[in-house]
């Protein structure tokens, strides 16, 4: 018997996954059914020019795009959420999952989830906005799972498209194992769609996760993408690409992404350098430790280009 394919989400990951890299991430690899935005979030009560460029349709050419917004009170997500109205979105993930201390430290992200009330005031949003699908990306705490299974009586009360669990708590941030049997329990009494998210590295990891959770509604993946490109496409598809193969659909990527910021970015050839060398932070197994190491010394164009020739990447 064939088993039915999941669904599968690209994880929002801040400096990596911003339009132009989805862009060309879809036209090279593919195998995505939805794509998320990194978080956007009010800084000293104004919108950050980067994110409201991220989010603007006329700038994402995927099949499915959901801006996430990042708040700690209902307030500041209305207004967030009033830059996505404006752009005619329906779909939008609100983030209580991002484990990072600079942000969780002021109850953003995973760090408002020791606190059931705040939650609810933030969750208000659900219920004002009847008219836009909402889903939730979170994790099982901040210190705790407990904190999780306390809140999921009021999030199962609440008309979610969807949750996306990654089972580890906020202070572990991406170390150490994700808990399972946490995401089990979570799982056997949540009533809505639940994702699956966290350590998914390769097609048999997907597999796992769909043999062990079969009742699953899909699965995000953030940095197994990041470090192989091929692996949604590999699943969806069930043929494994040639090394070749992913080295060439990498190289259209980035060049796709290097005419963007070439004719988009202001400031000369560091800023467009600093624009493309994350692109290269994660697939050091791809394209080969010496390759790695050449494009992030790189100083300057010259520089950077002689290393892409050095790994046979131009």
């Amino acid at each position: 018997m064939t088993t039915s394919k999941l669904p599968l989400y690209f994880a929002p990951l801040q400096g990596h996954t911003e339009a132009p890299f989805r862009n060309a991430f879809e036209q090279a690899f593919g195998g995505i059914d939805g794509y998320f935005t990194p978080f956007v979030r009010l800084e000293k009560g104004h919108f950050r020019a980067k994110d409201v460029r991220d989010i603007l349709p006329d700038n994402n050419n995927v099949p499915r795009v959901t801006p996430q917004l990042l708040a700690n009170t209902g307030e500041k997500a209305e207004t967030i959420l009033s830059l996505f109205l404006e752009h005619n979105y329906k779909e939008v993930d609100i983030n209580i999952g991002c484990p990072f201390p600079m942000l969780a430290k002021r109850h953003n992200g995973s760090g408002i989830l020791p606190f059931p009330e705040e939650v609810k005031q933030l969750m208000q949003i659900v219920t004002n906005h009847p008219e836009i699908k909402f889903s939730v990306k979170m994790r099982l705490g901040w210190e705790d799972a407990a904190e999780s299974m306390a809140l999921l009586p009021f999030l199962n009360e609440l008309p979610l498209s969807h949750i996306t669990m990654h089972p580890r708590v906020g202070k572990q941030q991406y170390k150490g194992e994700v808990d399972l049997d946490a995401f089990a329990a979570f799982g056997k009494e949540c009533k809505h769609p639940l994702i699956y998210n966290g350590d998914i590295l390769s097609v048999e990891d997907i597999e796992r996760i769909q043999e062990e959770f079969p009742n699953v509604a899909g699965v995000m993946i953030g940095r197994g993408l990041l470090l192989n490109p091929a692996l949604a496409l590999e699943y969806k598809t069930g043929v494994e690409l040639s090394h070749e193969e992913v080295i060439e659909r990498v190289k259209t990527m980035h060049r796709q992404l290097q005419e963007h910021y070439e004719a988009s970015t202001q400031g000369g050839e560091i800023q467009v350098l600093n624009k493309l060398k994350p692109f290269w932070e994660y697939p050091e197994e791809l394209i080969g430790r010496k390759t790695w190491k050449a494009i992030k010394k790189s100083v300057n164009m010259d520089k950077y280009r002689a290393a892409l020739r050095q790994g046979g990447l131009l």
